[in-house]
């Protein structure tokens, strides 16, 4: 009987299936039924043994046979279940198959390069763009069940990826492939663990991003240009390979031979071989890191002889290796002829004085002849020296007077590059305008500090003496220099205190300045303190260093002009040496002492003496309205600019509108109302230069603005202008000013200070 129901020999599905797991319940009822029917046959049976009555196991029979036919039937309907069931399978495995087959055909049709890992990070299933790639290379293509770490260093090794950036900004990494294509890889966690890799072709988008790049470089570089082209001395930078890399206009025409420029050629294909060797052993000395500045007779393309002054700055990369030099030559040849000729009258003069004191014995008459032809000779040597001076006067006045042209240019590059600066690009582009604003940076300390050289030699500076507390000079200084100091490695110590003195507080703060950009150049490291100390009717402002000191006898040359004293040990720099000769004219124009002292190996101490003095009474504050609309920080600022320099106009536009800031420019008050109704448009603030053109300036065209609306507008006036009477005029106005080149961050301090911020 244990024959009559066989057991169908079912296929193996998978056990995670609840069809399959409903099936494997009836496999398990229907043996468990059929143990049930072996035992009940055994036992009937077996019975007969015990000899039952009659009817008793005939009854026992018939009940059983019942039983049998029960559970027979449960087990037939149990198996048309069972095969229903696996019908049933059958067909979701069929649907299965079609829904792989049609994932994997929408995978091949993408058309970005696609790799699918499971929980375990193994590979999967992958499309043909991606196989394409190791397929160029002639690489083996990663197996199913390959790890990402496999992947990963088969990657690395194959030399498959040439570049890669990445960018916190971005939604993932960019590589460069070996066939030349950037791709952006793009990763997706699954629901189950798993990971999803797209890789898209960007190639055309990366194209045009560097080609915008590169248009906005080649800008700067033209302002750079335009810049340096306008200095009225010969320009150049040298490479480690004697190789002029850059020249403006003036080197470029001095030393052009035969109509070819100097640009890209060796110092000796440019200079003669007599000059060339006249100058090695300069070359060499500014290779080995030190400034050199010298003399040299030079002789022109038409023949013509020159007395040139040459200054050689050494400079440095960021591992502190000399990568070339700088080169500044000024014409002396005035000059040098000049003192020829003192030297000449000197040597006449005291060659007649001989010969008329050999003859006094017996010549007394002669010698009042003597006597006035000396005091003739005298009177004209004190007239060419009063001419020499005079002309050394007017280039001094004349460099102080162009100031605002030099500093226009300079002004529209600094502003440009700071707009570039807060864009979003990638890291190399972002280190190309770096560097550029690291050049602005060189180029604008250079014209800054030799700018202010001529403006004092010329009497341009005079000093706005006042009664102020010193605590909030000396807090914005020590604020300024601490981050400095601590980019460097070292720590700034500042001892405040609110002493009021007598000054100028600009220059004031000019003389601290220049000490504490020394005591961080020349400091490799240590501590730098700022304090001062209260001495009966005097404050004592010091700084004190632990660099590498002075020497004794060096002390006096500090303070002149172009003499840089560089002790051993102390790290290298780009200045020319200037800082201490501007601290020493300004302190004589103050009238304020300054003194240093230095003990070698231990560091110095720089200190100046200023007058204490006594605060008049506090003048009221009138608050000024918030104009109306005005929004929480520069987010929607409505500005004014007025400047007769387009670039400038430009400039300033690019960087406030990155800002948010609603910008209107204009060269003119005529070319602002061509634009809107100055008497009711709204405005916010008004940025003015006070140069403009056909004899306008800034101060009155701001007041006619302002005196045809309901509610004047504030004034920020920019200048390149630095006399006190202008100050003074600004001041009283109630207007704010600003010195080019404007500095983003004191532009925008300003604006958040007039906007309410």
């Amino acid at each position: 009987m244990a024959n009559l129901m066989p057991v169908p020999n079912l296929k193996q599905t998978d056990p995670q299936d609840p069809r399959d797991q409903r099936i494997a319940e009836l496999e398990a009822e229907n043996e468990r039924l059929m143990a049930i029917r072996d035992a009940l046959i055994f036992r009937v049976e077996s019975g007969s043994a015990h000899k039952p009555e009659p009817y008793a196991a005939f009854e026992h029979s018939v009940m059983l046979a019942e039983q049998v036919r029960e559970r027979t039937e449960a087990l037939n309907h149990a198996m048309d279940e069972l095969k229903v069931s696996n019908k049933a399978l059958n067909r979701a495995r069929e649907d299965a198959e079609t829904i792989r087959h049609r994932l994997v055909d929408a995978i091949e049709s993408i058309a970005d390069g696609f790799v699918l890992f499971d929980n375990q990070h193994r590979l999967i299933q992958s499309n043909s763009r991606f196989r394409n790639y190791w397929n160029y290379c002639g690489l083996e293509v990663p197996a199913v069940g390959t790890s990402v770490v496999e992947v990963k260093r088969r990657v690395q090794e194959s030399g498959l990826i040439r570049e890669e950036h990445t960018n916190g900004d971005s939604e993932g990494a960019v590589f460069l492939l070996s066939n030349d294509r950037w791709v952006q890889m793009t990763e997706r966690t699954t629901r189950e663990g798993g990971l999803v890799v797209l890789y898209s072709d960007v190639t055309d988008v990366k194209n045009s991003e560097m080609a915008r790049r590169i248009k906005a470089l080649e800008e700067s570089e033209r302002w750079i240009r335009v810049v340096t082209d306008h200095v009225p001395a010969l320009i150049a930078y040298v490479g480690d390979d004697l190789t002029i890399r850059f020249c403006n206009k003036v080197y470029e025409h001095w030393y052009s031979r035969n109509g070819e420029s100097p640009l890209g050629k060796r110092l000796e294909e440019v200079h003669s071989p007599q000059l060339y060797a006249r100058l090695v052993p300069r070359i060499l000395e500014v290779m080995a890191g030190d400034n050199v500045t010298f003399e040299f007779e030079e002789i022109g393309e038409s023949g013509e002889v020159r007395y040139m002054l040459r200054s050689y700055v050494p400079n440095f990369d960021g591992h502190g290796d000399i990568v070339g030099f700088f080169v500044l030559i000024r014409d002396i040849t005035d000059r040098r002829k000049t003192a020829l000729a003192l030297e000449q009258a000197y040597d006449n003069l005291e060659r007649r004085v001989k010969e008329r004191t050999a003859e006094l014995t017996g010549l007394n008459e002669q010698l009042r002849d003597e006597i006035s032809e000396r005091a003739a000779v005298e009177a004209r040597l004190r007239d060419a020296k009063l001419e020499a001076e005079r002309a050394n006067l007017s280039k001094t006045k004349f460099l102080a007077a162009v100031s605002h042209d030099l500093l226009q240019p300079l002004n529209a590059a600094r502003l440009f590059t700071s707009a570039l600066l807060e864009q979003s690009f990638g890291p190399k582009a972002e280190g190309l305008v770096r560097s550029v604003s690291i050049s602005l940076d060189d180029v604008e300390n250079l014209l800054g500090t030799l700018v202010d050289i001529s403006k004092l030699d010329a009497g341009v500076i005079k000093p706005d003496i006042t009664a102020f507390d010193l605590r909030d000079l000396l807090n914005n200084i020590a604020r300024e220099f601490r981050q400095m100091a601590t980019a460097e490695g070292l720590a700034l110590d500042f001892v405040p205190s609110s002493v009021v003195v007598n000054s100028d507080s600009q220059l004031l703060a000019r003389i601290l300045r220049n000490f504490l950009t020394n005591a961080i150049r020349y400091t490799g490291q240590g501590r730098i303190l700022l304090g001062c100390r209260r001495q009966s009717d005097h404050a004592l402002i010091q700084v004190w260093d632990t660099g590498p000191g002075i020497p004794e006898d060096k002390l006096s040359e500090i303070f002149q002009e172009f003499k840089r004293i560089r002790p051993t040990g102390s790290r290298p720099d780009k200045g020319l040496g200037l800082g201490l000769a501007i601290v020493d004219k300004i302190s004589r124009m103050l009238g304020h002492d300054v003194t240093v002292r230095s003990c070698e190996g231990k560091g110095s101490v720089f200190s100046v003496r200023v007058p204490v003095g006594q605060l008049g009474p506090k003048r009221a504050v009138e608050e000024q309205p918030c104009p109306a609309g005005m929004t929480h920080g520069l987010n929607g600022a409505r500005i004014w600019v007025i400047d007769n320099d387009h670039g400038i106009c430009q400039g300033m536009k690019t960087l406030l509108e990155g800002w948010d800031c609603k910008v209107v420019t204009a060269v003119s008050s005529l070319d602002l109302e061509r634009q809107l109704d100055p008497a009711s448009a709204p405005v916010d603030v008004i940025l003015a230069d006070y140069h403009l053109d056909n004899d306008e300036n800034g101060v009155d065209v701001v007041a006619d603005l302002n005196g045809r609306r309901k509610n004047p507008a504030p004034v920020i006036m920019i200048t390149a202008n630095y006399t006190n009477e202008l100050k003074q005029h600004i001041r009283r106005l109630g207007h704010l000013l600003m010195n080019k080149p404007v500095k983003p961050l004191k532009l925008r301090s300003a604006l958040n200070h007039l906007l309410g911020d």
